[in-house]
C-alpha cells in the first residue's frame, strides 16, 4: 500500500512541476497588438455612500460577461469598481481586470458619464503578463454594451 502512496505523491509532484515550467514558460506578446472585446454591463451596481442620489463617492462596481469581436460567442468576463468623483462633470474613477483567452488585462483610469474614453493598461497575466498600452473604451446600445479595444504593447 505504502508504494502506491509513494508513487500517488511522485505523480502529483511530478504533473505540479510541470504545470509551473508550462506556466513560467508562457508565451508573452513580443509585438504590438490589438484585442477587441464587447462587454454587456449587466451586473453594474451603484452603491450610494453618502447623501442620497448621485454624490461623490458613491461606488459603481461589477461582474460582467464578455464577447468576441462580433459579438456572438461568450470569450471572458470582467470585475472592477469605480468611485464617482464629480457627478457635474460626470466623472468616475476606475479599475477592472478583464479575462480573455491567453490571461487577463487590467486598466484604470477615468470614466465619463458621456463620452467615450482611452484609459491606461496597468498590466497583464499569461500572455499579457508584460503587457502594457492603451484601452479604447467606447459604449454601445446606451452604455448596456462597451466595446474594449486594448491596444497592447510588450
Amino acid at each position: 500500500m505504502k508504494k502506491f502512496a509513494l508513487l500517488g505523491l511522485a505523480l502529483v509532484v511530478l504533473v505540479a512541476g510541470a504545470t509551473v515550467a508550462a506556466a513560467s514558460h508562457t508565451q508573452k506578446i513580443d509585438a504590438p497588438v490589438t484585442v477587441k472585446v464587447i462587454e454587456h454591463a449587466t451586473t453594474d451596481t451603484v452603491i450610494d455612500t453618502g447623501k442620497p442620489g448621485d454624490t461623490t463617492g458613491d461606488l459603481l462596481t461589477w461582474h460582467n460577461t464578455v464577447y468576441d469581436a462580433a459579438n456572438a460567442s461568450k470569450v471572458g468576463h470582467d470585475q472592477g469598481d469605480c468611485i464617482r468623483i464629480s457627478p457635474a462633470g460626470g466623472t468616475w474613477e476606475c479599475r477592472w481586470t478583464t479575462w480573455i483567452p491567453g490571461g487577463s488585462v487590467t486598466v484604470e483610469g477615468p470614466f465619463y458619464d458621456t463620452r467615450d474614453n482611452t484609459i491606461a493598461v496597468t498590466g497583464g497575466t499569461g500572455t499579457f503578463a508584460n503587457a502594457r498600452g492603451t484601452m479604447q473604451l467606447v459604449a454601445r446600445k446606451g452604455g448596456t454594451e462597451y466595446a474594449f479595444i486594448f491596444n497592447l504593447l510588450p
